[in-house]
């Protein structure tokens, strides 16, 4: 039998290779058997037997998503499926309102087109931890599968079909200062990437002065041919719509919209870094709020300035925002943030909101009346410059350990001209130079992939440490 394994956040694989109904069958079973192994205690937070199940606009999610209800209800519990494809955040959101057991979400997020995933969302709405994915694991294949076919479950009420998107709405504009957005004026472009971000923006500013450009809304499970992630090198159509037809701000989301980018409004690629920097300063600097910072490994160091001068506590936890959502979950959160662009919010649920992001930097053009571009000065004269590069590049499972543990053990002495003062191990090795920039090596979590990271003073030092990277990959 196929092997499953869990990722970052949850399990994805290639579909009809290991992404399979067979395997679907299995992870399902897994997650049931774990959920009726917990006991339920009455008024607690997920209390009651009852899952959520949503989807993206993969090939063949929708028959995914039916089939994992149809196994949950086969298990005694009372699901709530989604009516229509809608964004990972609405599925955790559903969880944490309902007081549910879990949830899932049938998405391979910003994976290429031929892949898809199970992301299994635990009682408090946010990926399921390392041990609720262990524990999921550890059951598979110990039970025969047990299912209720949908349209039987639906007259026994074990299955209700309902668009959970205007609950989700209604939050995401409760967590703004929507009035303040309403009456800016504001013109909105959306790279949606073919997923299923598409027509949430248009929904959340319908009747306001906001104008909503959507780009790239058609439902496409090839994604136009990119893969549906919200970094540069995938802008390409929506910069050069922008060229010519400007916007104040343009938000970019991956293909379940739990993670932003961003351009200015002519097309220029802006920083997840320079967003979360943006995002940060105006919680504290104009709604005055306070809290932990808790950012990735692999997130700038520019947040570390910007906490230092606000007396900040700042936290930094491995990649993947599982791990931000733990800290989230203990309280006193100002800014959940990681490099690839999840960004999650006190007040809201312990995950990553591609779309509550961007109503939020909405907020923050509407409430500072400036340029996105004079805003993005002034945070680089303050606390920059700094230049972030990432490249992926194939490197072999079976030597990623080898490779860690000599990192780990033979750190360079300098990272351009200054002096590495710490070597971080907790999740691959990050090598941080005395000048504040840094290099690290990690593999993915869910591919045969070895991703290397740096951050610099120019985009030339950035590269000439990517370069470094690359030369560390070849000692083992």
């Amino acid at each position: 039998m196929t092997k499953i394994k869990f990722g970052t956040d949850g399990w994805r694989a290639v579909i009809a290779e290991d992404f399979t109904f067979a395997n679907i069958d299995r992870v399902a079973q897994a997650t049931a058997s774990y959920w009726n192994s917990l006991s339920l205690s009455q008024g607690q937070a997920g209390s009651k037997p009852v899952a959520v199940v949503g989807y993206d606009r993969r090939f063949l999610s929708d028959q995914f998503a039916r089939r994992t209800a149809e196994i949950l209800a086969g298990n005694g519990f009372h699901v709530v499926l989604s009516s229509c494809p809608v964004p990972t955040p609405a599925v955790s959101l559903a969880v944490k309102e309902l007081q549910a057991v879990g949830g899932v979400m049938i998405t391979a997020s910003h994976n290429p087109p031929k892949f898809n995933g199970f992301k299994l969302k635990a009682h408090y709405g946010g990926s399921a931890d390392p041990s609720i994915c262990q524990a999921v694991e550890s059951r598979l294949d110990s039970t025969p599968v047990s299912f209720l076919p949908l349209d039987l479950a639906q007259r026994e009420k074990q299955i209700l079909l309902k668009d959970i998107r205007p609950k989700y709405y209604a939050a995401v504009k409760r967590r703004v200062d929507f009035k303040r957005i309403a009456s800016s004026g504001l013109r909105l472009a959306h790279e949606a990437m073919f997923g299923v971000g598409a027509g949430c923006f248009d929904a959340l500013l319908k009747g306001t002065t906001c104008t909503v450009t959507t780009i790239n809304a058609a439902h496409d499970p090839f994604f136009g041919g990119i893969n549906p992630e919200p970094i540069p090198q995938n802008y390409g159509i929506g910069s050069a719509y922008l060229k010519t037809h400007p916007h104040d701000l343009c938000v970019v989301t991956d293909g379940d919209a739990d993670r932003v980018g961003g351009m200015d409004g002519r097309g220029n690629a802006v920083s997840t870094h320079q967003l979360i920097c943006l995002l940060l300063q105006h919680l504290h600097d104009n709604r005055h709020l306070r809290g932990r910072v808790v950012k990735a490994l692999t997130t700038t160091s520019m947040l570390d300035k910007l906490c230092a001068e606000r007396g900040l506590e700042l936290v930094e936890t491995g990649v993947g925002f599982k791990y931000v959502c733990s800290e989230m979950l203990k309280g006193d959160v100002l800014l959940g943030a990681e490099e690839s662009g999840g960004i999650g919010f006190p007040g809201h649920i312990p995950e990553r909101d591609g779309i509550l992001a961007g109503m939020m930097l909405m907020e923050l053009l509407a409430w500072k009346k400036k340029p996105l571009n004079k805003l993005l000065r002034g945070l680089e004269e303050s606390y920059g410059p700094y230049r972030y590069a990432r490249i992926d590049t194939p490197f072999p499972l079976e030597k990623r350990e080898a490779l860690m543990e000599f990192c780990k053990k033979n750190p360079p002495a300098k990272l351009i001209k200054s002096t590495v003062t710490d070597v971080k191990s907790f999740d691959g090795v990050k090598f941080i130079a005395a000048d504040g920039s840094w290099l690290m090596v990690r593999g993915s979590g869910t591919e045969p992939i070895l991703r290397i990271y740096a951050e610099a003073k120019s985009d030339a030092d950035a590269a000439t440490l990517l370069r470094l990277g690359q030369r560390l990959t070849k000692q083992v």
